[in-house]
C-alpha cells in the first residue's frame, strides 16, 4: 500500500497558487488521482474544462467555480464537483484556501492550448 508523506509529495508551481502532488500513478494510484492546492487571494486558475468529473474538497477558505456567466461557492467543509466537459476557474475571492483536488487517473485538462493530463496528476 503506497503511502505519500508531505516530504515525498512533488510541489508545482501554478503561477500565485501551489499545487502537492498526492495520488497519482507515478505514486502508485490506479483509479484516483488526487492534489492539494493552496489558493492565494483572488488568484485564479486557467479557464480550462476536464474530460471527466473532478471534484474539490475545500479544507480552508473557501472557492468560487466561474463558469458561462455563474458562479458557485463552497466554504471549508464542502465541496465542488465540476462536470465533465464545463469550462471554468477557480478563484479564492474571500482570502487564501486550500483544497483537495480529484480526478480520475486517465483524465485530462482542456485548455486553449490543447489538451494534456496534469503534471501532478502523472
Amino acid at each position: 500500500m503506497p503511502v505519500i508523506t508531505p516530504q515525498e509529495a512533488p510541489v508545482f508551481d501554478a503561477g500565485a497558487n501551489q499545487i502537492t502532488g498526492l495520488a497519482s500513478p507515478s505514486r502508485g494510484a490506479t483509479d484516483i488521482a488526487a492534489w492539494r492546492v493552496e489558493f492565494a487571494e483572488r488568484a485564479a486558475s486557467p479557464s480550462h474544462s476536464l474530460t471527466h468529473e473532478e471534484t474539490f474538497v475545500v479544507l480552508s477558505g473557501s472557492l468560487t467555480a466561474r463558469y458561462a456567466g455563474d458562479a458557485e461557492t463552497a466554504t471549508a467543509g464542502g465541496a465542488l464537483i465540476v462536470p465533465a466537459g464545463r469550462e471554468f476557474t477557480l478563484v479564492a475571492e474571500d482570502g487564501p484556501a486550500s483544497a483537495i483536488c480529484m480526478l480520475v487517473v486517465g483524465g485530462q485538462a482542456i485548455t486553449e492550448d490543447g489538451t494534456f493530463t496534469p503534471p501532478w496528476a502523472v
